[in-house]
């Protein structure tokens, strides 16, 4: 190659190239990378989201053999004057904790 001009422009042509296959490598591993990592977290959630149904499920079921075993409640149907209090006293809770609750977060802040 006698012409240098000819001569550059074949080395900034394999330069291209070269760096153009670097770039497209790079890239397809990073993708790859975050697809795998996407997959894994998906995986982790199922995982997670599975245990913590078995264990609801554990603690529902040994509740109802709690109250079906327990001699001291006896299943006699409620009146309506004891549903409302039951109501109003869960009402009164969810107050309670929710007033509880701000108190808690304007001392964090």
């Amino acid at each position: 190659m006698s012409n240098p001009v000819i001569h550059a422009f074949f080395v900034g042509k394999a330069l291209a190239e070269i760096i153009y296959e670097k770039v497209e490598d790079s890239l397809t591993v990073a993708l790859s990378e975050l697809g795998k990592f996407d997959a894994e977290q998906r995986e982790h959630l199922r995982q997670f989201s599975e245990e913590v149904m078995a264990r609801a499920e554990r603690e529902a079921d040994r509740s109802t053999q709690d109250v079906s075993t327990s001699p001291s409640t006896s299943p006699r149907p409620q009146s309506p004057s004891d549903l409302q209090e039951t109501i109003d006293e869960l009402r009164a809770e969810i107050a309670r904790v929710r007033a509880e609750l701000t108190t808690y977060r304007n001392q964090a802040v």
